[in-house]
């Protein structure tokens, strides 16, 4: 079964390491994988691509050494294969063009300020991950504990994937 990784780019391992402690408790099923720059990243999702495994939340800061955020995020929504890998703008320095620039041009999904609460953080994971699961039609059988499971279940019932016979 092919895996379904979170990547998280930020330029400050403090806050790399803290994504890293709010979501631990679902990194056995979606494994995080961290990155200090949008040329990192995008060597990490080659990696990704070429092992046959799929992206399906990207967290992202925006002002980083480099290219923005922002820019990242365009780029990963034109490639067809990421459409609907979910995306999130993970800051607190983006101003209203840039947030603006990242909804209209690179699909942004959410926007979290930093800082940001921990339950917060794992809810938004979550719902993102239920809406990439969904929008995949992948089986959501596996992930029933860990996402949303309400979401899940109306979605098996509305696409008939289970039956009584």
């Amino acid at each position: 079964m092919k895996k379904i990784y979170i990547l998280c780019v930020d330029d400050e391992p403090e806050v790399l390491d803290a994504v890293q402690r709010n979501i631990a408790d679902i990194e056995d099923t979606f494994p995080m994988i961290t990155a200090e720059s949008a040329d990192d990243a995008r060597k990490v999702i080659e990696q990704i691509k070429s092992e046959g495994n799929d992206l399906g939340l990207i967290l992202c800061d925006h002002v980083m050494p480099g290219d923005h955020g922002v820019d990242l995020l365009i780029e990963i929504g034109n490639q067809p294969e990421f459409t609907q890998t979910r995306k999130v703008l993970l800051t607190g320095q983006a101003g209203l063009d840039a947030t603006v620039k990242a909804v209209n041009k690179g699909q942004l999904n959410h926007y979290i300020a930093k800082p940001w609460g921990a339950e917060e953080l794992m809810q938004i994971v979550k719902d993102q991950l239920t809406e990439y699961i969904i929008k995949t039609n992948q089986n959501p059988i596996p992930y029933m504990a860990m996402l949303d499971a309400a979401k899940l279940s109306e979605y098996i019932y509305k696409n008939g994937i289970l039956s009584d016979e």
